[in-house]
């Protein structure tokens, strides 16, 4: 049976280079579920359809492939904005959660990480971590990472996209994001990279040496 860590939290609050530190600490496969909401919506853009249509998005949705996300082509702007369009459809996500729950179930164990991991797509995982941050810390880290990679960056404007994609993600009728209610939370407002994996690490220690007792 595989082992399952399921990490949540809003955009930029450092979960998704935590994930693949704790993914690869223990050997297990990472799933950044987010991207394959961008996927979609990239083979929506990339063939020309609609992204009002959710019988063709969640046809779509069906198709894609998992093994093959290419992170720095699917954190596009216009493909982030688009897959925000899709990611409100019922039958997309219904699609998605059912390919990441088949993901989840890889051995020997696999850490996923978005919206709604712990509270929707694996509810019975080992580990739920909650991880958070501050609206201005999540915004200057996206502005740093920009100019870190030589692009223009607004730090205003990236702060106003930060706290309309909370309320867009919190505010969803469908899998909102919350923390579920046995998740550890996590705010790495005043962490680092590696003060947060620590914390994670003895958190996913302590549940998998109850787990072996059993």
């Amino acid at each position: 049976m595989s082992t399952v860590i399921a990490i949540d939290g809003p955009a930029a609050a450092g979960k998704g280079t935590l994930s693949r530190k704790i993914a690869e600490t223990y050997g297990f496969h990472h799933l950044d579920t987010g991207l394959t909401y961008r996927a979609t919506a990239k083979a929506l853009l990339d063939a020309g359809l609609p992204l009002d249509e959710e019988a063709v998005a969640e046809t779509v949705a069906r198709k894609v492939e998992l093994s093959g996300l290419d992170r720095d082509v699917l954190s596009r702007h216009e493909i982030g904005e688009a897959a925000s369009k899709i990611a409100v459809m019922s039958s997309v996500r219904k699609a998605l959660v059912e390919a990441q729950r088949a993901f989840s179930k890889r051995l020997p164990g696999t850490v996923l990480d978005g919206r709604d991991i712990g509270t929707v797509v694996c509810p019975d995982a080992l580990v739920k971590l909650y991880v958070t941050a501050s609206p201005q810390v999540r915004a200057k880290r996206r502005y740093d990472e920009i100019v870190a990679r030589g692009g223009a960056a607004d730090y205003a404007a990236i702060f106003d996209d930060v706290k309309a994609r909370d309320a867009r993600d919190m505010g969803r009728a469908d899998s909102p994001l919350r923390p579920a209610d046995d998740a550890h939370l996590l705010d790495t407002s005043e962490m680092s990279i590696e003060a947060a994996f620590q914390a994670a690490k003895s958190i996913i220690d302590a549940a998998l040496s109850r787990n072996a007792q059993k």
